[in-house]
């Protein structure tokens, strides 16, 4: 008999920028501290000046390399995902961390679709061992480093943003961490919500005596529903009604169902969020990954899998027990499930 096509998780390796505490640094960001304290978070990480998302990037992936006990020659396949500008334009991150790693020749692609990446780089590692016969092992890599020229840290979507990397080395067949479904969910509606307004190619430079961040990501979004607290609420409701969804239609692919979910680990996002997000599913809040998000901070797409090895290694997570790893992402917007068995 060969070699089950489904992947699992052999081994991870993690990379943060500096700590900083949210109370102490919030007036840097923004003018109502306390608005960003009500969020929840207590520290976040701050990449220290010169290092980019791909040193962060390379220096997870040979520690998840190492504790895997691979090389870079062992691999058959790297996913990238980068959910904040990048370093440079015109440019592959994924060939640039493959270039770090000394991987050469291996094949590499890059997933840049926001706090969403994480998913659709494991979606495509898991299709290529399904339809490849000689992909057997690959590397995801997930990172964020918040481009403070583009944006304010604390204040463009109701979190704390964070600087970090995460990378898994993946296994054909490997029994430990078991990929077993996915389901996503895409509103084009929201397409502009949060967009960055210049630095782009239809407006490649803001316009006399404005700058990058002079529009606010925010007031983008109140401005598409006409101010109207109605329709605003109605967006609110839609995202966490729209998780529940995709969270039901990964259970169902699977086979299984939400009596069954261990934990739910969803981006890092605010603790009101996190509430309703448990409320929505039907499972507690102290099985989320809600603690953990108030010391990490919003780390875009490298949250699931951060969270994931967190719970694993202080023992809240047993083989056996089922994960619903989850996002909501814009631009978009997405929605995301992805489960997993420890």
């Amino acid at each position: 008999m060969g070699t089950s096509p489904e992947l699992g998780i052999v081994a991870m390796g993690m990379a943060f920028g500096e700590r900083r505490d949210v109370s102490a640094t919030a007036a840097d960001y923004v003018p109502d501290p306390e608005a960003v304290a009500s969020l929840g978070y207590r520290t976040y990480h701050r990449a220290a000046p010169g290092v980019t998302a791909v040193d962060l990037a390379a220096e997870a992936a040979r520690e998840a390399l190492e504790n895997a006990d691979v090389t870079a020659a062992d691999l058959d396949l790297i996913a990238v995902g980068n959910s904040d500008v990048p370093d440079y334009l015109g440019w592959d991150p994924s060939a640039a961390v493959a270039r770090a790693l000394g991987a050469h020749g291996t094949p590499t692609v890059l997933f840049t679709q926001a706090c969403a990446a994480w998913s659709p780089a494991l979606d495509h590692a898991a299709g290529a061992m399904a339809l490849s016969p000689g992909v057997g092992t690959a590397l995801v890599v997930l990172v964020n480093v918040m481009s403070e020229a583009h944006g304010n840290r604390m204040d463009f979507n109701g979190c704390v943003a964070s600087d970090g990397a995460v990378a898994a080395v993946v296994r054909r067949g490997h029994p430990r961490l078991r990929r077993l479904s996915s389901a996503q969910f895409t509103n084009p509606e929201y397409a502009d919500l949060f967009r960055i307004e210049y630095g782009g190619a239809a407006v490649p430079l803001p316009p006399p005596g404005r700058g990058l961040k002079d529009v606010s990501p925010m007031a983008s979004v109140y401005r598409h529903f006409d101010r109207d607290p109605e329709r605003f609420q109605a967006f609110m409701k839609e995202i966490t009604a729209r998780l529940a969804d995709v969270v039901d239609e990964a259970l169902a692919r699977a086979g299984r169902d939400r009596s069954e979910l261990a934990r739910l680990i969803h981006i890092n996002d605010n603790q009101q969020t996190f509430r309703a997000v448990a409320d929505a599913v039907g499972i507690p809040l102290a099985h989320t990954n809600a603690e953990l998000a108030r010391s990490l901070g919003h780390m875009g797409c490298a949250d699931q899998l951060v969270c994931l090895w967190r719970h694993i290694e202080a023992g809240e997570l047993a083989r056996g027990d089922l994960v619903a790893l989850t996002g909501v992402a814009s631009p978009g917007m997405h929605w995301f499930c992805t489960l997993v068995e420890v």
